[in-house]
């Protein structure tokens, strides 16, 4: 996973339906440890609130234009309906402070309607995966052949796990993480499908944001799964997803021990084999992860020299 797609954090999804956008972004009410919004326009948005949706869009690009910005500021992407309203968007004063876009139902058939308009260079694209065709390995395959030409632009995949469940009329039951059921090997595919080519990847949101023992439990699988950024649709669940990102130190210790360039080629830590051939890349990621989130036992970490 690339350093600023990790630095996501928890993705809050935010409707643009919201009058105080600017007040929760960068005002005095604004949300505590916020790293990363997406401002949506597809579906928490009716088709007879669109005019007033875009028009908060507009009101809150200017804002963020008119000020200067700031090292803690978060992350603004904007989820359009589709390439049409992405066009337009693109021509709002101010949509140059956006960080990108994320793009809906994407597949083959969408995608090149995207990509086909003039996104300003360094404004990143996260693709969302959640229509039917994410369930079919060839069809990814396809999609992933597709963008590895901007693969440059591509900052992150979002897995869209309850439109996935929708296309195959189900919904999670209450105790469930996105694993339990046939989502899971779906999630597990597309993470062999798009990660060992260098995409990073977002976990599908927890909708049961009054559950926290529940949503720690579904963290560990995805992190498990190679997930370390995770789309948030309550603020109570940015805390916890943050701090389930922090590291066990037994972890960097052996990440350290793995990078030791004067290390052996195989050695034993804690029980545990260690191979720094197959486990680099491991290591890597989680001196990274430390780097962005901490310590679970909120030791400093101390960089290597």
């Amino acid at each position: 996973m690339s350093a600023r797609a990790l630095a996501l954090g928890a993705t809050l999804y935010m409707p643009c339906t919201r009058t105080d956008l600017a007040a929760r972004l960068f005002g005095p009410g604004r949300i505590p440890d916020l790293r990363s919004v997406v401002l949506c326009l597809e579906d928490a948005v009716l088709e007879r609130d669109l005019p007033e949706a875009l028009s908060n869009l507009g009101g809150l690009l200017r804002f963020a234009d008119a000020r200067e910005g700031g090292p803690s500021d978060p992350m603004i992407f904007v989820r359009p309906r589709d390439a049409a309203m992405l066009a337009r968007i693109l021509r709002m004063p101010g949509a140059g402070r956006l960080t990108g876009y994320v793009l809906p139902k994407a597949n083959t058939e969408t995608v090149p309607c995207y990509l086909a308009l003039h996104i300003p260079d360094g404004q990143m694209l996260m693709p969302t995966l959640e229509t039917r065709e994410a369930c079919d390995p060839h069809e990814m395959r396809r999609l992933r052949d597709q963008m590895l030409a901007v693969q440059d632009r591509i900052l992150a995949l979002r897995i869209g796990g309850n439109d996935l469940m929708q296309s195959m009329g189900l919904r999670r039951s209450a105790g469930s993480t996105a694993y339990d059921g046939p989502l899971g090997p779906i999630i597990a595919m597309l993470v062999a499908t798009f990660s060992p080519w260098g995409f990073s990847l977002s976990a599908p949101v927890m909708e049961r944001f009054g559950d926290a023992a529940l949503l720690r439990r579904e963290l560990a699988r995805d992190i498990d799964h190679g997930l370390l950024t995770k789309t948030a649709i309550h603020p109570d669940q940015i805390p916890i997803i943050q701090n389930a990102l922090a590291v066990p130190s037994r972890d960097v210790e052996e990440a350290r021990a793995i990078l030791d360039p004067n290390g052996p080629a195989v050695f034993a830590q804690d029980g545990v084999m260690c191979e720094p051939a197959t486990h680099r890349v491991w290591a890597e990621r989680i001196l990274a992860r430390a780097e962005v989130f901490g310590k679970a036992d909120g030791l400093p970490i101390h960089k290597r020299a």
